[in-house]
């Protein structure tokens, strides 16, 4: 009873831990306007107070800003792929804007979570992308016909995802995209594992798994699947989330919810964050090279 109580502490303590950058500024503003104002008996509490909501946020989210970035690899390298990863957002009306910009873009690879099926219908029609997970909410849209899906099979497993395998002049490739559920689910550990063990059941070197997983690099959750995936994180801090609020666009996201994890004979030449687009995710765009 004990040893479950306190795993239920240690949850309930990590869904906190989440939104760190937000207790971070919350405290500075708190502490600010406690100073700037004049003496009152609850002053030195309230300065104190939002002193320990900042250092508690930067001591989180220390170890993620601080994190080398990988070096720099030059553009336009034989074998170079272009990704993006991108929840659409169900309740998006402007499937058309969506359209446009991703097949401006033109990725060989494009990872959709919430994907409208009239999304879907309306790419394949003004391109010919093949879709794999075409009856789901989660699919991957490829430029050339995948090899192969060799799903793991995951009996009792709550875990949404899709994979396929592709060609590339490196040799062929994993995609494995999914959308985790809110660290508040009680599924949401589970899917974690689950995700460590689809991933372990397929070829890793020159794997990519991407997704939204509603889960932040200050987590204790997101640094144990970094550990388990035993593949690399390149997005470094990359707000995705929110970009929309009480349905008006909203520029600043506070939380880096959207992550693409890569195999070693993956080298990268650039990550960034895309434009809105009638979601409430940005969209991440990630071009890699292979290393040989």
């Amino acid at each position: 009873m004990i040893a479950a109580g306190l795993a239920v502490a240690a949850i309930e303590v990590d869904i906190l831990a989440h939104f760190a950058p937000i207790w971070l500024v919350a405290g500075l503003v708190v502490a600010l306007i406690a100073l700037a104002v004049r003496r009152t008996p609850l002053r030195r509490f309230v300065v104190v107070c939002g002193a320990v909501a900042v250092v508690a946020g930067a001591y989180l989210m220390a170890p993620e800003l601080l994190r080398p970035a990988e070096p720099p690899t030059p553009t336009g390298t034989a074998g170079e792929i272009k990704l993006i990863q991108f929840n659409a957002y169900k309740h998006n009306t402007d499937v058309r804007r969506v359209a446009d910009w991703l097949i401006a873009q033109d990725p060989d690879i494009v990872t959709v979570q919430e994907a409208r099926h009239d999304l879907r219908d309306l790419l394949v029609q003004r391109t010919g992308w093949q879709v794999a997970g075409a009856k789901e909410h989660v699919m991957i849209f490829s430029r050339e016909p995948r090899l192969r899906m060799a799903r793991p099979k995951l009996p009792g497993s709550d875990l949404t995802f899709v994979n396929a395998t592709y060609m590339s002049p490196a040799g062929p490739f994993e995609v494995v995209t999914t959308h985790l559920d809110w660290p508040t689910s009680r599924t949401f550990q589970a899917q974690h594992d689950d995700l460590a063990r689809v991933a372990g059941g397929l070829p890793q070197d020159r794997m990519i798994v991407t997704g939204d997983f509603n889960t932040t690099p200050w987590s204790d959750a997101l640094r144990r699947t970094d550990a388990t995936l035993r593949l690399r994180r390149v997005d470094h801090a990359l707000f995705s989330w929110p970009a929309r609020l009480m349905g008006r666009s909203w520029p600043l996201p506070v939380l880096p919810i959207d992550h693409v994890y890569v195999g070693p004979e993956w080298r990268v030449v650039s990550i960034d964050r895309g434009p809105y687009l009638g979601s409430d995710h940005y969209p991440l765009i990630v071009v890699l090279t292979p290393r040989r």
